[in-house]
């Protein structure tokens, strides 16, 4: 049965890196109805984050993912935190050192930052010299209480290989590869030792992971055979990199789940956009399910080369979401946005109508909350460009009042009689009907842009409109409106 984990460290919170890599995994154990495992690496106690692992925990369940086996939901290969398996790590480090495979090193840091800058002089690459590796059995050091580490015995010659699910072949020169640290000296594993006994213990038949960890794999693959355990699959996913070919950052838009979530950007999404980071359908369709990529999912299809992160495709694909799932469910995502910005539903509109009208211009749930604003309290302020451009003519407050007594006659509020009523009144003074239109969107809304006006109308209701008409016809003549900054 196929094996596979995500295994984060609660140093922060969940990026778009670590969302995409536990998103691969839960999708390659899907497709081939394995199990997904969820495993906390918690061994650098000095950078741990209070709530992190908290965190996480929420963002991947936020995305939809699950897990079979993790330390929130127990399992049969637990516990699920490394911090919790260091007994068996120092089984592993015993074992390697009574067979040889690895020895305790004594050099103390100075010696080592000396050792490194004489080969910088020397413009080499900075290795331990080997010095511990060479003591004799007898020497008196190994009976001294002086701190120590522990390391790997790595062959002098050879290579190591990686058959690697995405990338193909990849060899590694032993000779390259220096003696290791398994264990500090403190007594706690480093990730490299560590993560191949948890793997194994854990019963992992492939490794998917990001393409930074692809020079760690030799040093894990030499451990494996150190112990005689056998060596899982390994799979290394393409990096993430900015349009600009750079390394992406938060100036690039990209940032936590959590952030995401506060902009406005919807769990399937932000899922769908992850899945096109390194990988394609195999009809290169874009917009598609959970369910629909756990069945196409293969690795065979994750490109070699680098993923080009785009925000402004993430926007735009959260906009096709917002325009095509039920209203329903885009207001229950679009609620606890309504309620930051505070407004009250229970005066204006049914939220469903708002919401149907406006959606199509809205990018994100935060968009949408602006776009629905003006149903449910009156603007504050008012566009300064429209303000100049519709407000300033000596025209514009008797025409907004001559549109307000005519609406407030009308028996049947909807969408023809009011486009009605704006013909005949731009027939009668002899103008366009824009010249009517504009302001009045801008007294209504505060804005120049949004949904059809009479649709708008329709929606904000009769009584709202002719009282806002007339309320601002008035304020441009006592000149009170203040501009939007």
């Amino acid at each position: 049965m196929v094996r596979v984990r995500y295994a984060p460290s609660p140093t922060g919170t969940l990026h778009i890196g670590g969302a995409r890599t536990a998103l691969f995994n839960y999708l390659f154990a899907r497709h081939h109805h394995g199990r997904f495992i969820l495993r906390v690496e918690d061994t650098d106690r000095a950078r741990l984050v209070p709530g992190s692992e908290e965190g996480m925990i929420r963002g991947l369940r936020s995305l939809g993912i699950t897990w079979n086996e993790g330390p929130d939901v127990g399992g049969d290969y637990g516990p699920y935190r490394v911090s919790e398996r260091i007994h068996r790590h120092h089984e592993a480090v015993k074992q390697l050192l009574d067979q040889g495979s690895a020895y305790r090193c004594y050099c103390t840091t100075e010696e080592l930052e000396n050792e490194k800058k004489r080969l910088e002089s020397l413009k080499l690459p900075p290795r331990y010299s080997g010095k511990c590796r060479l003591r004799p059995p007898d020497d008196p050091i190994f009976q001294s209480d002086k701190p120590f580490v522990v390391r790997m015995k790595v062959p002098t010659e050879g290579e190591t290989v990686v058959d690697d699910l995405i990338r193909g072949r990849v060899v590694f020169e032993n000779r390259i590869l220096d003696d290791f640290v398994i264990q500090k000296s403190d007594g706690n594993p480093v990730y490299n030792f560590a993560v191949v006994l948890d793997d194994h213990d854990m019963a992992i038949t492939h490794v998917i992971r990001g393409e930074e960890h692809l020079s760690n794999t030799p040093k894990q693959i030499l451990i494996y055979r150190a112990l005689s355990l056998p060596v899982p699959e390994f799979a290394h996913l393409p990096m993430i990199l900015a349009p600009d070919r750079t390394k992406v950052s938060k100036r690039h838009g990209a940032t936590s789940v959590e952030e995401y979530r506060a902009q406005g950007i919807l769990p399937e999404a932000l899922v769908n956009y992850l899945l096109l980071l390194g990988w394609s359908a195999p009809d290169e369709t874009e917009m598609m399910t959970l369910d629909q990529a756990a069945e196409w999912f293969d690795l065979a299809r994750v490109q070699h080369t680098a993923a080009i992160y785009d925000y402004k495709k993430l926007v735009w694909m959260n906009s096709q979401y917002m325009r095509t799932m039920s209203v329903e469910t885009l207001i229950e995502y679009a609620l606890p946005f309504v309620e930051a910005r505070h407004l009250d539903l229970s005066h204006g509109p049914d939220l469903a109508r708002t919401v149907e009208l406006v959606r199509e211009r809205a990018h994100t749930l935060q968009d949408l909350t602006e776009a629905l604003a003006f149903f449910y309290e009156r603007p504050k302020t008012f566009d300064s460009q429209g303000m100049a451009k519709h407000f300033a003519l000596d025209a514009t407050p008797a025409r907004l009042r001559v549109l307000a007594d005519r609406l407030s006659q009308l028996r049947t509020w909807d969408h023809d009689h009011l486009a009605r009523v704006y013909d005949e009144e731009a027939q009668r003074q002899g103008i366009k009907r824009a010249a009517l239109i504009h302001p009045t969107r801008l007294a209504v809304t505060g804005k120049t842009v949004g949904p059809g006006l009479f649709e708008l109308l329709e929606v904000l209701g009769q009584e709202e409109t002719v009282a806002r008409l007339y309320d601002v016809a008035t304020a441009i003549e006592e000149e009170r409106l203040t501009p939007t900054p």
